[in-house]
């Protein structure tokens, strides 16, 4: 594929990116496409400023540029991670045509294994993310950072409120899991969550993962694409959307799930969606979206090669009886990271389908739950989903 013939490639001498950059900032550590070969790459920032799908957010056009006024602004990270910037994308005549485009260009970077960082643009685009996978014959496990499901009308053009719709019902269906972490219950409905649970999918709400926001990791950690929507996190934070709404994640909590995504050895590609310059006071939305890709590549670059990359052999195993020994559960804990796993079995004629599915994160607690004589929510879910 020729890249060059999809992208509007990066000018720092215009607009907002014009600036007197010191040999200590991001941008001198990052390399522009001009159609070199990419084999030594492991990560490529993508503009993707399409807001045709744009539910009452017009103005997120214009956002990967003004994300990277601040993300080149940065200092440089220490890591051998080797970063490629390819531009704007060139939005197609239409939505689906950018659609094509995108999911053409992440499908290929996926074979190079080098993950996409897509700076939107509005979150519709994650449906373009998410049929990239189709053609590697691969299931896939969904993180939506969000305060709604985008479930939307099924029967609609798809946009950015009914996106995950698309992606359930998109046949054939390689979706295995979905699940959003930080839906404010005001703006779901009450049979959007009985849906949720009707699929085994999991769903968190904000004040439940505020309580302790390590317990994000695992879930986090399960995900081979992400997909964040600023609007997330709260307007006193990044006022920077048409949607933002007075609660939502803290900056800090946003930049520290963003980290927990980079230090994950499974995922493959990540979006930031939403923001909306025209509502961007000083840049702060902007500022905040560019530290969290900060963080994100700075948990790449410290990545510590568990599963699926590692052995189990430098895992320790921990076998707990529950409900007087009628279930035995095996539990890991990687020796390098002290992140822990669990086994959840499967029917014989799924294994092909399924077998990257079979060693699921989980934290100590839910180890802490079976030695208690509980099923871990998370180990029972994943097993109702095999079945």
């Amino acid at each position: 594929m020729n890249f060059s013939d999809f992208f509007e490639p990066i000018n720092l001498k215009q607009g907002d990116l014009n600036f007197n950059y010191s040999p200590n900032n991001f941008v001198s550590a990052i390399s522009f496409y001009e159609g070199q070969e990419l084999f030594d790459y492991s990560i490529a920032i993508i503009g993707v400023g399409e807001e045709r799908g744009s539910s009452f957010n017009a103005g997120t056009s214009l956002a990967p540029n003004h994300v990277r006024k601040y993300l080149y602004r940065l200092n440089k990270l220490n890591g051998s991670a080797k970063i490629i910037d390819f531009g704007n994308l060139k939005v197609g005549s239409s939505l689906n045509d950018t659609y094509f485009a995108l999911s053409s260009i992440i499908e290929e970077l996926l074979k190079l294994n080098i993950l996409p960082i897509i700076i939107g643009g509005s979150q519709d685009l994650t449906y373009a993310n998410f049929l990239a996978y189709k053609n590697l014959e691969q299931t896939v496990n969904l993180v939506s950072i969000d305060s709604h499901f985008n479930l939307g009308e099924p029967d609609e053009e798809i946009n950015s409120n009914n996106f995950l719709t698309k992606i359930i019902l998109h046949q054939p269906n390689f979706l295995f899991n979905y699940s959003n972490i930080g839906y404010q219950t005001y703006f779901v409905d009450s049979t959007e969550i009985d849906l949720m649970g009707k699929l085994f999918f999991d769903v968190y709400r904000l004040g439940q993962v505020q309580k302790n926001i390590e317990d994000v990791e695992p879930i986090v950690r399960n995900a081979d694409i992400i997909s964040i929507d600023v609007s997330a996190i709260r307007q006193s934070e990044s006022p920077g959307n048409a949607n933002a709404s007075p609660n939502g994640f803290y900056g800090e909590q946003a930049c520290q799930i963003s980290r927990y995504a980079g230090l994950s050895d499974k995922l493959t590609s990540i979006g930031f969606y939403e923001v909306n310059p025209e509502f961007d006071n000083n840049g702060q939305t902007a500022h905040l979206v560019a530290q969290m890709i900060w963080y994100f590549i700075d948990g790449i670059n410290n990545r510590k090669k568990d599963f699926p990359v590692g052995s189990r052999k430098t895992y320790t195993k921990y076998r707990v009886n529950i409900q007087n020994g009628e279930n035995e559960l095996i539990f890991y804990k990687s020796d390098k990271s002290e992140r822990w796993w669990m086994d959840v079995p499967y029917p014989s004629h799924q294994k092909i389908k399924y077998e990257r599915h079979l060693l699921v994160p989980c934290s100590y607690k839910d180890y802490q739950t079976a030695c208690d004589d509980e099923m871990p929510d998370r180990w029972w879910q994943t097993f109702q989903k095999l079945a």
